[in-house]
């Protein structure tokens, strides 16, 4: 702040200079006997003077008034305005770590401040020698004026967890810290290159530089969602900036617009190659690979529906953490004096070690040796139990407690170089196990492609029999020089098939590829989760169209999408543009879909439309991967942002943005007409029961749903096609065990226990108790009623809350307010802990003469206020905040200074702990409530109706509290601060390990970890699977269900599971058939129609209401009715005028009186 204050009163000292010297020359005009041309030169140096001066200083006081972006070592400049020799040069001297210069941070730095310590020595000693390289580089490309830069800020000093926080859930902040500092270069500006650059500008690294030398063409229009035609001849990085840099200003993007040199390599801790021969490849991958510290080096290509990525990240690469998961914990039962040892764990969960792992103790007691830090190797490892490779038999004997911890160490890489690569790849990855042969396969198709390229000098045309047939014979040639690494059978179909599209890019593969190596940039630039190693080949051949493909249809039609066409054909890009698709949901899939299906050119045709919904507004967590948001959108609806930004992408998308919620309340918008006349469902929900809905209404109406979800670096796909595969809902995962009611109140053991205590107590005091109020305040009689009514312990509970509430917790100052809450300091972390342990001591034993405090159980301790204690205080600070907030009290300035709040609460009044002799305690784990029932609850309720009776005179008119409900994405608004501060005091009471306010927010908060990559995969994924869906007639061995973890990485493809089938008679049906009655039938009619298929329906339902049963004589006299009828008079039930049918579910048996499960039957009766 002192350095701040000097500049400015150095600038202002600067800019008054003139207006005094200004001042002086008017003045000595005034009062000299100089010529009128003499005084005319005067007055205009003094007015210039002058005017320069306030012009200065109103400048001065501009750049301290207005906010600003955090600062960039740059010169000024104008979004993609080429930079001049000199500005360049300058540049280059202000930040040595800029791409524009030689020097290069380490690899992966150990901590933000130690980068910037190296970078100001790196500024000091090396500034010349910055100089002169960027001169080099400026007069290599000057003539065409290469090189330009967007602003946006390279100097990250803060992590915006606003922005970030669901990618922080999953990297951390030294991850982050990492990525902040690291430049990228990404040569290739097509639809790979611009998929990897979003999601990389998306994640926030310090620069991106795009490098490309071509034009915009219309054939890019197809892959790439930053062109639109205007852009058509102008550079592909110049065109690329503008709408890249919208997507994080913080992030500095810089283009590259001729050739490349390897010494500009050395600017980048990774680059990127998306189209590139191999020879220069190599020779940039050698210099990489040979450069101190070593550059990491990424090549991927698309070429149709095949693709590949290349990594080499040096000779010695070390990933601190190979596959981003927390380490594995244990609470310890005993240990055997063993060799090897013996350790069993409770079985409170299972335990998820591995033989071989390393793991570490703590809190042992008897057997102290182990408390050294120590990491041991296990084996043997069981659900509960696992064997150390260690000696124990002459440490202590165990007596209690324990935690075990697993041990994540380093583990160090050594990548080949791509020459060496190419002859030697060693282990494939597999994406695909019924594809077991295909990588080595396309190992040689992409050598022999390249081939083609330098010496016919362009791409295979899409249809020419001669170059597929070139491509075939190159591909043979180098097979048969490969040795031990030759293919058995190089598959002529297939090659056939890739050296036809080998020209296009396609966006689903884009998008799937451009997660995959924005993944591999994160991992290079941070050391964080497991570098793909070496080669990853990948193919959807499988998406192309049943029907054998004419070489005409794969000729360019003079529109956007011909790349996709020269795969696929016109006729299949006609169904796209017509198909009916429903997306739904416009978060991050929804985003990623939008971008994906213009691209394709789905529902882009006369008969086509696509309709998006999202009850959901925008908020700034959503910007770090839902990009087609921008933060001038943050309260708009999603839906119709998400559709007027894929209008941008493709102006003849038929798309319509609607902000309803799809379920049950909303079947009047989404009727039966809508779901006939769709084609596909696209799901891109984020929680399941939306799935499960949307899946029944897909299998009610036999449409084919495409279902994807993310979770981190995670991602799944499942497609469920109508009578092909099972539906969402036919698998479930298991529900998550929640801890027992009495665990989180009574007995916590670790800090998700107090974190959900936590959330459950602010909902309780702030949300819950307010509410209750004012519902008593709004009607006392009806509520005395319910509550006397109800007459149970919960009852009993809330009106001693809501009498506390009004009576004795009353706040009408703020020091009321902090007084409640230093009180409930007291109350929760000493005067409950000390009455805890006076209910049962350390040394208590249960019935059966076990100790009480034995694992999982931790003894607490209560704490000791103190004001001294930052902690403490912020405790006392959020909630006299908050407390002031329900009461409608304003906080006064000085709440906020903690030396003034302390003596505020060093005012408040404690009383003495005096034990409860008659206090119950839950300790039962079944039991679902905290509260005990009484056999006079009904007694005391009508007391404290009474009560609150009498409390209700004393208030004023009008009175109402402000109910808080808890918002995790506002870090001002205290509800975090006073989360954490709960949850932290109760870990300290119980000895449990703290957390900040961002790892609390992570779990108190529910937050769901969501990274742009993942997310642009699992669409991409989809997206294939949509080219079959739209062409139709593909069988069920087609089609493809994924998982993938690109932490690790993992890519498990697998065909979908057929659903089961229900025999009778010659009929058979599935979960997807529906039988269909028409004709509006009488009963006797339905009942006919059954027999007729030899089954006897003794029994028809609507809903909960039985319409008939053969059981029951009288339903007999119904046999004559409209079945509709029976439902409007016996259900009671109103079909609304959009319905044109009902369901019944039928119970029905053979003639062997076996009960046979049927499909459900759906009468139509308009």
């Amino acid at each position: 702040m002192i350095i701040k204050s000097f500049k400015l009163g150095l600038g202002f000292t600067v800019m008054a200079l003139p207006i005094l010297m200004g001042l002086m020359l008017s003045n000595n005009n005034n009062n000299s006997n100089h010529s009128n041309s003499y005084k005319l030169s005067l007055s205009v140096a003094s007015v210039v003077l002058i005017s320069v001066g306030v012009c200065g200083l109103f400048g001065s006081l501009l750049h301290f008034m207005l906010p600003k972006k955090r600062p960039v070592e740059t010169s000024s400049l104008v979004k993609g305005e080429s930079i001049p020799n000199d500005s360049v040069s300058a540049a280059a001297a202000a930040d040595s770590s800029s791409p524009s210069s030689s020097t290069k941070k380490h690899q992966i730095d150990c901590s933000l401040e130690s980068t910037a310590a190296a970078n100001n020595n790196n500024n000091n000693s090396s500034s010349s020698s910055n100089n002169n390289n960027s001169s080099k580089q400026v007069q290599s490309s000057n003539s065409s004026n290469s090189v330009s830069m967007a602003l946006g800020d390279a100097n990250h000093t803060e992590i915006d967890e606003d922005l970030h926080s669901r990618q922080l859930a999953v990297y951390g902040r030294e991850t982050m810290r990492r990525l902040f500092a690291s430049n990228v270069l990404i040569s290739g500006m097509q639809g790979l290159g611009a998929e990897i650059a979003k999601n990389l500008i998306l994640a926030g690294v310090k620069s991106v530089t795009l490098h490309d030398e071509g034009a915009v063409e219309l054939w890019d229009l197809s892959s790439n969602f930053i062109f639109s035609e205007s852009d058509i001849g102008k550079n592909r990085a110049l065109a690329s900036v503008q709408k890249l840099q919208e997507l994080n200003n913080a992030v500095a993007i810089y283009t590259l617009t001729t050739e490349l040199t390897k010494e500009q390599l050395s600017n980048f801790q990774a680059v990127v190659f998306t189209n590139i021969s191999l020879a220069k490849a190599i020779e940039f991958n050698d210099y990489c690979h040979n450069h101190q510290p070593p550059i990491s080096f990424i090549k991927s290509e698309v070429r149709g529906l095949f693709g590949n990525v290349f990594c080499d990240f040096g000779p010695n690469f070390t990933v601190f953490d190979v596959d981003g998961e927390e380490p594995h914990t244990g609470i310890v039962a005993s240990i055997s004096n063993d060799n090897p040892a013996l350790v069993s764990c409770v079985d409170d969960e299972r335990l998820e070690f591995q033989d071989g792992d390393l793991v570490v103790f703590s809190e042992v007691h008897g057997v102290t040796e182990l408390n050294d830090g120590k990491p041991r190797k296990i084996k043997n490892a069981r659900p509960y139990s696992f064997q150390l490779e260690e000696d124990t038999t002459k440490f202590g004997t165990y007596e209690k407690g324990g935690i075990v911890t697993q041990v994540k160490p380093p583990k160090s890489l050594n990548f080949k170089p791509l020459g060496e690569a190419l002859r030697h790849p060693g282990d494939f990855l597999l994406s695909d196990f019924s594809k077991m042969d295909r990588p080595p396969l396309l190992h040689l198709a992409f050598q022999a492609l390249d081939k083609f390229i330098s010496e016919v000098g362009r791409f295979p045309v899409a249809g020419s029999e001669d170059d597929a047939q070139k491509v075939i014979s190159l591909a043979a040639n180098i097979n048969e020089s490969s040795g031990d690494g030759r293919v058995e059978d190089i598959n002529p179909k297939l090659l056939r098939h890739f050296a036809f599209g080998a020209r296009a890019v396609l966006n689903p593969m884009a998008a799937m590829f451009g997660g995959i190596v924005g993944q591999e940039v994160v991992k290079a630039c941070s050391g964080k989760f497991h570098p793909l190693f070496q080669f990853f080949y990948f193919d959807s051949v499988e998406s192309l169209p049943t029907e054998n493909l004419d070489p005409s249809e794969l000729r360019p039609l003079n529109s956007r999408y011909d790349a996709q066409i020269s795969v696929f054909g016109s006729k299949l890009q006609k169904k796209l543009e017509d198909a009916n698709v429903f997306i739904v949901g416009s978060g991050a899939l929804g985003c990623e879909f939008l971008k994906n299906v213009a691209l394709m050119g789905v529902s882009c045709g006369e008969q086509g439309k696509l309709t998006v919904t999202d009850d959901d507004v925008i908020e700034k967590s959503n910007l770090s991967r839902q990009f087609l948001f921008h933060d001038w959108n943050i309260g708009q609806a999603k839906s119709t942002v998400a559709a007027s930004a894929a209008s941008l992408i493709n102006p003849n998308l038929k798309i319509e943005a609607l902000q309803n919620r799809v379920g049950p309340e909303t079947e009047n918008v989404f009727d039966d007409t809508f779901w006939e006349n769709l084609t596909a469902v696209i799901n891109a929900l984020d929680n399941v029961n939306a799935r499960l809905y949307v899946d029944q209404r897909c299998l009610y109406f036999q449409k084919p749903l495409l279902e994807s979800g993310t979770l981190g670096a995670k991602c799944n796909t499942q497609m469920v096609i109508p009578h092909l595969t099972e539906n969402y809902g036919a698998s479930r995962d298991p529900p998550e065990k929640q801890a027992p009611m009495c665990t989180v109140h009574s007995f916590p053991h670790n800090i998700d226990h107090c974190l959900t205590w936590a959330r459950s107590e602010f909902e309780g005091l702030f949300e819950k108790t307010p509410t209750e109020v004012n519902a008593f305040l709004s009607n006392p009689a009806e509520y005395a009623s319910s509550m006397s009514n109800a007459g149970d312990a919960q009852a009993r509970d809330t009106l001693e809350r809501v009498l506390e509430c009004l009576d004795k917790e009353k706040c009408q100052t703020f020091q009321d307010c902090i007084t409640w809450a230093r009180l409930k300091f007291e109350d929760y972390f000493v005067s409950r802990v000390k009455q805890l342990i006076y209910t049962f001591p350390e040394n208590a034993a249960t019935s059966t003469g076990a100790p009480f405090w034995s694992a999982p159980k931790r003894f607490p301790r209560p704490l000791e206020f103190s004001a001294a204690d930052p902690s403490h205080l912020q405790f006392i600070m959020a909630g006299s905040i908050l407390r002031a907030e329900t009461f409608g009290i304003s906080v006064p300035d000085w709440a906020k200074d903690p030396k003034a709040l302390a003596e505020a609460v060093n005012k408040v009044m404690i009383p003495d702990f005096v034990p409860k002799t008659d206090a119950k305690i839950v300790t039962d784990e079944k039991a679902t409530s905290i509260s005990v029932a009484s056999a006079d609850d009904g007694a005391v309720i009508n007391e404290l109706i009474m009560k609150l009776e009498q409390c209700k005179q004393k208030l004023p008119s009008g009175f109402k509290m402000s109910p808080i409900q808890f918002e995790k994405d506002d870090d001002t608004n205290y509800h975090m601060d006073m989360i954490a501060g709960l949850a932290n005091m109760r870990a300290r009471n119980y000895s449990i390990p703290e957390v900040d306010k961002l790892k609390a927010k992570f779990i108190a908060g529910r937050i769901i970890p969501a990274i742009a990559t993942s997310t642009a995969m699992a669409t991409g994924l989809v997206c294939l699977e949509l080219y079959k869906v739209l062409d139709g007639g593909h069988k069920v061995e087609d089609y493809r269900n994924t998982y993938a973890n690109l932490a690790l990485p993992l890519f498990s493809m697998s065909e979908p599971v057929p659903p089961k089938v229900f025999k009778h008679k010659d009929m058979s049906w599935t979960v997807w058939d529906r039988w269909i009655v028409r004709g509006n039938p009488s009963l006797r009619e339905l009942l006919e129609w059954f027999n007729d298929k030899g089954l006897n329906a003794y029994s028809i339902s609507f809903g909960s209401c039985l319409l008939y049963n053969s059981m029951f004589p009288r339903h007999r006299e119904r046999m004559d009715r409209k079945v509709v009828d029976l439902v409007r008079e016996v259900a009671k039930v109103e079909l609304p005028g959009y319905r044109r049918h009902f369901d019944v579910v039928v119970a029905c048996e053979d003639e062997e009186d076996n009960d046979i499960d049927i499909p459900l039957v759906s009468i139509y009766f308009r």
